[in-house]
């Protein structure tokens, strides 16, 4: 499936340039001249696209776009354009989640670079999330206790300081903890260590 850029812009000698080069590059490009145009649609907030956003736009503003979609959760990447040297919004629509700021004129490379950047960028957080969507999957497998477990395992501590903590056996602690390691699907300690760093940052 080819990746999606979507072009607000309501000056259509650009947007309809800037179509052109993307199809060409190989993008299934749509393009809206107003945000509200953008919000009227019904699109993934999950698949692998990107925005070009122009800053200047009648009605809903561009910076006022971005606010829109983070409170519908749309979690795509947004390159902001603007014909203007604007750096408090620059450093607004940065600090927001924006990718990148992008003054017109654009050269093709630069834009088709930009947008290849924000696409791998993009790709690469998805299968962060959906890897943690597969982690946390297993980890409610985990009982009350086997989570117990499972916390001390990934801080290092023997089974005897286990068995100690939570008051059991030894044997009863190794019970658990070859549970927690079938139930999560590590192989390894150090495997689980890295499941539990993943989990923590997600």
């Amino acid at each position: 499936m080819r990746e999606t850029i979507y072009i607000i812009d309501d000056d259509p000698e650009f947007s309809g340039a800037a179509r052109r080069l993307l199809e060409m590059a190989g993008y299934r490009v749509l393009s809206f001249p107003s945000g509200e145009r953008l919000l009227e649609q019904q699109f993934s907030k999950d698949g692998v696209a990107c925005i070009l956003l122009d800053v200047r736009l009648p009605a809903l503003t561009g910076p006022e776009l971005q606010q829109e979609l983070i409170a519908h959760n749309v979690g795509l990447p947004i390159i902001f354009l603007s014909g203007y040297d604007d750096i408090p919004t620059t450093v607004r629509t940065i600090k927001s989640g924006a990718e990148d700021f992008l003054r017109k004129p654009i050269t093709a490379d630069v834009l088709l670079s930009t947008v290849e950047r924000a696409i791998e960028k993009h790709m690469a957080s998805q299968q962060r999330r959906d890897k943690q969507a597969v982690l946390r999957a297993k980890e409610t497998k985990l009982t009350p206790r086997e989570r117990e477990v499972f916390d001390r395992i990934v801080e290092g501590k023997l089974n005897k300081q286990i068995a100690l903590e939570l008051g059991c056996t030894v044997r009863t602690t190794k019970a658990h903890r070859q549970r927690v390691m079938e139930k999560m699907q590590a192989r390894s300690l150090a495997e689980l260590v890295v499941m539990a760093q993943q989990l923590r940052s997600s």
